[in-house]
């Protein structure tokens, strides 16, 4: 392992570079990100869009795999982003990047099916690990909004019994992706495909009445 970075350590590159998409309005903090993103050799940059409009324009032929989004958009915001582009293309995976750690907004943008949601002021290394373990079925989030999350569920009323009526199956998987657990990790755990993990979490989003990890991993810890 000599040589390689603590980064390189944890998340070893795919064979194929992750392919990402930016929606950020502001040209500097754009430019920015572009840098970052050019310079991590497992990502490939596929566009770097300026607004909603534009990304809901391109974002079909692009094809990529992440998409990192701002949500204070002009015209259409981030989470409308989100929520249009996951209704017509439900294989991306979304990860905000925000100066906004205000709770409507955190989970306004989990609902409309962002699977993770940091601050802008995350370090490349942090971005780059973000972006990583989305793509690896991860929901990272800063330390500051991981903290609103767990405290919103302290708050609210325990949910209804929706994750009893889940297979013990079901709920060891789910339990096994609320711990951060990949796909893959999954898989081998359990002695199945990722398919079958995939083909699983499908009737738990039905069961659960969700349409995300993240939700059904929040409705989980609600539990």
């Amino acid at each position: 392992m000599a040589g390689l970075t603590k980064l390189e350590r944890l998340y070893p590159q795919p064979q194929m570079p992750i392919r990402i998409a930016l929606v950020e309005d502001d040209a500097s903090v754009r430019e920015g990100l572009i840098l970052h993103l050019r310079r991590a050799q497992n990502l490939m940059l596929t566009a770097a869009y300026a607004s909603a409009e534009e990304a809901m324009r391109g974002v079909a032929s692009d094809l990529p795999d992440v998409i990192l989004t701002d949500i204070n958009l002009p015209g259409r915001s981030g989470i409308e982003c989100v929520a249009a582009l996951k209704a017509a293309h439900p294989q991306l995976q979304f990860l905000m990047l925000t100066v906004y750690d205000d709770s409507e907004q955190i989970f306004a943008a989990l609902r409309a099916g962002a699977s993770g949601y940091l601050l802008k002021r995350a370090t490349p290394e942090e971005l780059i690990a973000a972006i990583v373990e989305v793509r690896e079925g991860g929901s990272p989030m800063s330390m500051q909004i991981a903290r609103k999350v767990v405290s919103y569920f302290h708050e609210i009323a325990k949910p209804s019994g929706e994750v009893e009526k889940l297979t013990a199956r079901e709920q060891v998987i789910l339990s096994l992706l609320a711990k951060g657990s990949y796909y893959k990790e999954i898989a081998a755990e359990l002695g199945i495909s990722a398919n079958t993990v995939r083909n699983h979490l499908h009737v738990i989003y039905g069961k659960l009445h969700v349409q995300s990890r993240t939700e059904a991993v929040l409705k989980y810890l609600s539990h």
